[in-house]
C-alpha cells in the first residue's frame, strides 16, 4: 500500500494528473483500493433516475452474427455483448483500466505474471455464480487451436493460465505485458459459464438479459435484476434493431421511432442536431480512415512512392470536406490525440507538392498512375475522399486513377488483396493493442504486409517497459518510423457521430469505443 500512498499524495498535490493517476494505479493493481472521492467521475453531473426502454437503431450488422464472443465483428453484436456479458476489466470515462468482474489484479515486478482476484456473488442470467473455472473457459475458448478469434493474437503471449483458487486466476506470460489488464476488456473477452457450446441465449453476468434476437435484425432486452453494479443498470429495457442505411435511420429517429442512433451523415448532422427534441452526440475517438499499400509487392514497396503519395493529400481539407469538420488531421500512424503515448512532438506532415513530386521523381515514377481502389464500405465517404486527394495530387503532376469497388464482399475481395485501397480502423486503447493487432510483422491482421525489424524490436521492448519514460521514448520513435517508413496513409482521426433523443442523459464518455465504450446500455438513463 505504501506505493498507492504515495501515488495518491501526488494527485493530491498535482504532481500528477487525474488520468495518470488511475493508470499508474491500474498497472500495479491497485485499483480496488482507491478511495472512491479520488475516482469518482460523477460528482458533479446529474443523478440517474431509472426507467424506460430504450430502442436503438444501429448500422453494423449481417444475418450471419453470432453472439460467439469469438466471432463478434460489427457493431450490433459488439453492442449486445455488453447487453449481455463483462469482462474482467472495464475501461472507465477516463480512458483507464478499472476492476469489474475482476475485483483486483496485481503482476510481477517484471510483469510476466498476472494475478486476478474476482468479485464474489456475481451470477450469470440462469443463477450460476460465477468462479474461476468460468475465466478459464472463457478466456481459453479463444486460445484452442482451431480458434479463428482476433484476441487468439492477444492471447498468444500467455503461457499458463490456471484457477489459483475458486476466485483467484493466474496468467503466466512468455514476456512482460505491462498493459495486460487493458487487454481483459476486449470486447471478444467477455465472461460465460463453464461448458458453454450455444452461445446464442447471450447467457452472461451482464446488466440486461435477452428476450430474443434475429441475426442482422432486432433484439429485445430487459433489465438484469441481480446485476451485481449496485443501481444499474437505468433503463428497465432495451431494444436494439439494425437499419444500415443512414438516411432510414435518421428517418426512425425524427419520427420518435427510435431514441438512439449511431454513424450520422456528416453532410446532415448539423440540421439533424437542431430539430427539437434531438441532440448531437460527438466523442473525440481513436477511430482513423486510411488508404493503405500493400508493401510486398511494387511500386508500393518503394518507400520513396509511399512518401511521395503520402505528401500529395491535403489532411486538412479532407476533414472540412469529408468530415464536416468531425475529426483532426491524423500523421501516418495510428495512435490518436486521445491514446496516453500520443507523439505530440512529432511535426505533422503537411500538404506539400514539391515533396511529393521529389519523392517520387527520385522513384523514377512521376509519370506513373497510381490504382486506388475505394467503396464507402471501406469508410464513410471513401469515394469522395479518394477523388478530393486525387486533385491535390495532380497539383504534384501525380495521377491517381479511382477504382470504385462494391461495397458486397469489399472486405473479402478488396481489403488485403488490392494494391491500395480505403481502410478503417476503429483504433486500440493502448499503444501496444494497435500495433500488435495491424503493424507487427506477424499481426493478424497486418493488412500491408509491412515488416520492420527495428520497430519489432522496439513493440517487444516497449510491452515490457514499466518506466514510464522509457516506454513513452519508444512508442514516440515507433510513431514517426511509422510516419516516415511506414506502410499507410493515415489520413484523419473521426469522432463517434451518433444522435439521440434530448430525454437521454449520461455523464463524461469513454472513447474507445462507439456509445460510451459500448457501455451506454448500463452508464446512461432518462431524464424523464
Amino acid at each position: 500500500m505504501n506505493a498507492l500512498k504515495r501515488l495518491e499524495q501526488m494527485f493530491t498535490l498535482g504532481k500528477i494528473s487525474r488520468r495518470e493517476f488511475l493508470t499508474r494505479a491500474s498497472m500495479l493493481g491497485l485499483t480496488a483500493a482507491i478511495s472512491p472521492s479520488l475516482i469518482s467521475t460523477q460528482a458533479h453531473a446529474a443523478t440517474p433516475r431509472r426507467g424506460g426502454t430504450l430502442r436503438v437503431a444501429v448500422q453494423g450488422g449481417a444475418t450471419s452474427d453470432s453472439l460467439d464472443p469469438a466471432t463478434i465483428t460489427q457493431s450490433m453484436t459488439q453492442l449486445m455483448g455488453y447487453l449481455f456479458r463483462n469482462n474482467l476489466v472495464e475501461i472507465s470515462p477516463d480512458m483507464t483500466a478499472v476492476p469489474e468482474l475482476a475485483e483486483s489484479w496485481e503482476s510481477s515486478p517484471d510483469a510476466k505474471q498476472w494475478v486476478f482476484k474476482l468479485r464474489k456473488g456475481v451470477e450469470f442470467h440462469n443463477g450460476k455464480t460465477m468462479n474461476a473455472e468460468d475465466v478459464l473457459y472463457s478466456i481459453n475458448h479463444h486460445r484452442r487451436e482451431d480458434s479463428k478469434s482476433a484476441a487468439k493474437a492477444l492471447l498468444k503471449t500467455v503461457t499458463d493460465l490456471k484457477a489459483e483458487d475458486k476466485y483467484t486466476v493466474k496468467f503466466t506470460l512468455d514476456v512482460g505485458s505491462a498493459d495486460f489488464p487493458y487487454l481483459m476488456n476486449d470486447y471478444h473477452m467477455t465472461i460465460f459459464p463453464a461448458g458453454t457450446t450455444d452461445f446464442e441465449d447471450g447467457m452472461g453476468t451482464g446488466p440486461f438479459v435477452m428476450e430474443n434476437f434475429t441475426p442482422g435484425v432486432s433484439c429485445k432486452a430487459k433489465r438484469n435484476p441481480n446485476y451485481f453494479k449496485e443501481g444499474r443498470p437505468y433503463f428497465d429495457a432495451i431494444e436494439v434493431i439494425h437499419i444500415p442505411d443512414v438516411t432510414s435511420r435518421q428517418t426512425a429517429l425524427k419520427t420518435r421511432d427510435v431514441d438512439l442512433i449511431n454513424r450520422c451523415d456528416l453532410k446532415t448532422f448539423h440540421l439533424l442536431k437542431r430539430l427539437k427534441g434531438i441532440q448531437g452526440i460527438e466523442t473525440h475517438g481513436m477511430m482513423h480512415y486510411n488508404f493503405t499499400f500493400l508493401v510486398d509487392r511494387p511500386p508500393h514497396d518503394n518507400n520513396d512512392v509511399r512518401l511521395g503519395l503520402k505528401h500529395a493529400i491535403d489532411r486538412k481539407h479532407v476533414v472540412k470536406q469529408i468530415l464536416r469538420g468531425h475529426g483532426v488531421p491524423a500523421n501516418d500512424h495510428p495512435i490518436s490525440p486521445v491514446n496516453r503515448y500520443h507523439n505530440k512532438d512529432l511535426p505533422q506532415r503537411v500538404y506539400d507538392p514539391e515533396k511529393a513530386k521529389y519523392y517520387l521523381k527520385k522513384a523514377g515514377m512521376l509519370g506513373e498512375t497510381f490504382n486506388l481502389h475505394l467503396s464507402d464500405e471501406g469508410f464513410p465517404g471513401a469515394v469522395d475522399a479518394g477523388m478530393l486527394y486525387q486533385q491535390h495530387a495532380a497539383k504534384a503532376g501525380i495521377k491517381i486513377n479511382i477504382v470504385r469497388e462494391p461495397a458486397d464482399g469489399y472486405w473479402n475481395d478488396v481489403w488485403m488483396k488490392k494494391p491500395w485501397c480505403a481502410v478503417y480502423w476503429g483504433g486500440r486503447i493502448t499503444e501496444d493493442w494497435m500495433f500488435t493487432t495491424t503493424y507487427a510483422a506477424d499481426a493478424p491482421w497486418n493488412d500491408s504486409k509491412w515488416k520492420h525489424d527495428h520497430f519489432n524490436k522496439l513493440l517487444l521492448a516497449a510491452r515490457a517497459e514499466l518506466d514510464d519514460n522509457k516506454r513513452r521514448e519508444m512508442y514516440y520513435e515507433m510513431q514517426q518510423i511509422c510516419r516516415d517508413e511506414g506502410p499507410v496513409i493515415v489520413m484523419a482521426f473521426t469522432s463517434y457521430i451518433a444522435a439521440g433523443s434530448d430525454r437521454l442523459a449520461f455523464n463524461k464518455q469513454a472513447s474507445n469505443w462507439e456509445f460510451d465504450g459500448w457501455k451506454f446500455s448500463e452508464r446512461w438513463w432518462f431524464k424523464s
